[in-house]
C-alpha cells in the first residue's frame, strides 16, 4: 500500500523555543550569519536555543565560504565555481539573516541538515 503523504508543515523538523528566548536573541541570529561572527551567539547566549540554532547554520556557511576560498585558487573552473558558489553562499546568509530577524528556526537549503554546534 502507498504510504499517505505528509503535509509539508510536517516534512521539515526545527527546534522550537519560546517567544522571549526569539525576542531577547534576535541580534545574535543575525549576528551569526556574518562570517566569523557565528561565535557571538555562542559566547553571549550560550544557553538560547534560538542563537545557538542560528549560530549552527552561520558557522557551516562559514566553513563553506572557506573550503570555497581553496576553490577559487584554481584557475579557470576554480574561479566559475568560486563566483557562482560565493553568490549561492550569500543568497543563503541573506535567506538566514531574514529567518532570524522574522523569529524563525528553519533550515538553510542545502547545508541546513549539517549540525555541527549541538
Amino acid at each position: 500500500m502507498a504510504e499517505a503523504k505528509k503535509p509539508a508543515s510536517e516534512k521539515v523538523k526545527t527546534p522550537s523555543t519560546d517567544a522571549k528566548d526569539i525576542e531577547e536573541n534576535k541580534v545574535f541570529g543575525v549576528l551569526a550569519y556574518i562570517g566569523i561572527l557565528f561565535l557571538v551567539p555562542l559566547l553571549a547566549a550560550p544557553k538560547s536555543k534560538f542563537a545557538k540554532f542560528h549560530a549552527n547554520q552561520g558557522c557551516v556557511l562559514f566553513i563553506a565560504g572557506a573550503i570555497l576560498s581553496f576553490i577559487w585558487v584554481i584557475p579557470v573552473l576554480g574561479w566559475i565555481v568560486g563566483f557562482f558558489g560565493g553568490i549561492f553562499l550569500l543568497v543563503l546568509a541573506i535567506l538566514g539573516i531574514i529567518n532570524a530577524l522574522n523569529g524563525k528556526m528553519e533550515k538553510l537549503p542545502v547545508i541546513g541538515d549539517i549540525s555541527i554546534i549541538k
